[in-house]
């Protein structure tokens, strides 16, 4: 099998519940190294293929993935990317498909890394909905007629593609004002999940990213999108950006939700909730929470070296990446325990880490990762950011075991 880089025992697949996770699946080889050094097209090729084997361990297929998300460093539009990608999944509809541009990656001569979720023969299940995603029409060449999927319900599991305001012409409503393209790119989401039988009221992750590293840059966004939700809310995650496709775009927002079909109904599923003393809350009300649990699956949002017990916004250990790591997974370890879990049942860990760009830190930072965890590191999705926001040097949310 193919493996990152490291030294540490990590998993490369996983599965909670009806749900399996790949993350971070590159190019690599048997030895961890990277086959076709920045060479995308044939990086996709590999990492595909990597991340086939990886699902297998999970009995799973490319068939079988829900949400597919591409972190890549090219000089390609995300149209591209997401044709590229799309080749890959025979079957139609297509799972959702979520790219980010990103500078950096974590290993040397990497381009590209995906993240998948899956769930086992979904395609059998008789709950199937998928809504189209607009391609503009300079772009719809590249799909061969076929339709991109904007937003898929695989039985209870809804996925919506993460976008920007761009419209379905390719140009990108309200250009310079980014509290407008929040609130256009969360209108579009409503339209899908609607059209998927769902709501925000269904969501269980958001995940967004801006222009800016401020307090001042993301407030204002942060109050648009949160203003389309209401408690109980889902677990959020936003971090900076540093570029969008088309350029104009200041903003990208994604969610995900659950929701069952009963009696030919579509009902609400209850989730458990629980949010320690000791974590940190956001410096104006939100709806959002920070780790909720349903179906077998425990949800967390975006942990960061927030001061515990309060609302203020400072953090601890300033510019510190490797302390506030482990501050941050002392957070991860605190929102699971009454769950009855630990880090150690974490299926799938996302994180965004402040970096140079040098395979050196992002080892350096797993095996910190590693300390905190005591045992195999599961799945994990790993970007550097030259800042992740003000004196934050990292973010960190997961799936675990419910």
């Amino acid at each position: 099998m193919w493996h990152l880089p490291i030294a540490q025992t990590h998993h490369l697949s996983a599965s909670a519940g009806v749900l399996s996770f790949v993350g971070g699946a590159g190019d690599f080889d048997t030895a961890g190294r990277i086959r076709n050094p920045g060479n995308l097209d044939r990086q996709i090729e590999g990492a595909m293929a990597n991340m086939a084997e990886a699902l297998a361990t999970e009995a799973c297929t490319l068939d079988d993935v829900v949400r597919l998300k591409a972190h890549y460093a090219a000089e390609r539009d995300d149209w591209e990317v997401i044709a590229a990608v799309a080749r890959f999944f025979k079957a139609d509809p297509m799972p959702v498909i979520s790219t980010v541009p990103e500078p950096l990656q974590p290993f040397s001569g990497q381009t590209i890394q995906f993240q998948a979720i899956a769930q086992r023969g979904w395609r059998t299940h008789s709950d199937v909905r998928a809504v189209p995603r607009p391609v503009p029409p300079a772009r719809r060449a590249l799909f061969g007629g076929r339709t991109v999927t904007g937003g898929l319900r695989a039985g209870e599991l809804i996925a919506v593609a993460n976008r920007t305001a761009e419209d379905p012409d390719g140009a990108v409503r309200n250009p310079g004002d980014a509290v407008a393209q929040s609130h256009v790119i969360m209108e579009k989401h409503a339209e899908t999940l609607t059209a998927l039988g769902a709501s925000f009221q269904d969501c269980v992750k958001m995940e967004g990213y801006y222009l800016g590293t401020t307090h001042q840059d993301w407030a204002p966004l942060a109050k648009a999108r949160m203003s389309h939700f209401r408690e109980p809310g889902p677990v959020a995650t936003v971090v900076p950006c540093y570029s969008f496709n088309p350029k104009e775009a200041l903003t990208k927002v994604e969610v995900m939700a659950m929701r069952e079909l009963r009696n030919g109904h579509d009902k609400y599923i209850p989730r458990e909730d629980h949010w320690p003393e000791r974590v940190w809350d956001w410096v104006f009300p939100t709806p959002y929470r920070q780790a909720i649990g349903l179906r077998n699956t425990v949800w967390l949002g975006g942990q960061v070296p927030a001061c515990p017990y309060e609302n203020k916004g400072r953090t601890v250990l300033n510019g510190q990446l490797m302390p506030q790591t482990r501050f941050t997974m002392s957070y991860i370890e605190d929102l699971l325990r009454p769950f009855g879990r630990s880090p150690a049942d974490l299926k799938l860990m996302v994180c965004y880490f402040r970096s140079t760009g040098t395979e050196a830190e992002t080892v350096a930072f797993v095996k910190t990762l590693a300390d905190c965890l005591g045992g195999a590191l599961p799945p994990m999705t790993l970007v550097p950011k030259l800042t992740v926001a003000s004196e934050e040097s990292v973010e960190i949310w997961g799936v675990a075991q419910g």
